[in-house]
């Protein structure tokens, strides 16, 4: 049965190895580890079915100009093995509960549009949001209430960790 929980420091390992091998090089393993050791988590959860780490997402604080803060969604991995079962939804619906139990109001993505449009995300640029990294339509924007989500604010800043997926 697959279960759904916070991360714990037993973990990291399986986490690590997880993004290692989901991605083509270790900028994802590196940023999880960069964001955890800088506290920058507001969420980190894990997929464990069988006792085995099937998967991991991550949540972080990103900010506007105005200095509004919101979540930003990155990075999600499942288990090769595992892939098309589902779980990668568990985590991010899991996620996007633990992020606004946290106070958060929105949360961007930079991902498949397709993809994401099923948990409520819609472009970023509709908001008068981008971001550093060229997104297009894949920057995305979830508010978890009506006119949540600032407008008109541009630039979506990361964590300064993010920087390390460009190295």
């Amino acid at each position: 049965m697959l279960s759904i929980r916070p991360e714990t420091v037993a973990d990291r390992t399986n986490i690590d190895a997880l993004h290692l091998a989901g991605f083509p090089g270790p900028q994802e393993a590196r940023l999880v580890n960069l964001l955890r050791a800088n506290g920058r988590f507001i969420t980190s959860l894990v997929a464990e079915l069988d006792d085995t780490i099937v998967g991991h997402v991550a949540f972080s604080p990103v900010q506007v100009v105005s200095g509004e803060r919101g979540a930003g969604l990155a990075p999600v991995c499942v288990a090769a093995s595992h892939r098309r079962q589902g779980i990668a939804a568990a985590l991010i619906q899991s996620g996007l509960r633990a992020v606004r139990g946290e106070g958060y109001q929105w949360c961007v993505v930079l991902g498949e549009p397709q993809y994401y449009r099923r948990f409520g995300f819609q472009p970023a640029r509709q908001f008068g949001l981008f971001d550093d990294y060229g997104g297009g339509d894949a920057f995305q924007v979830l508010e978890f209430a009506e006119h949540a989500a600032p407008r008109g604010q541009g630039l979506v800043r990361y964590s300064t960790e993010f920087a390390s997926l460009e190295s």
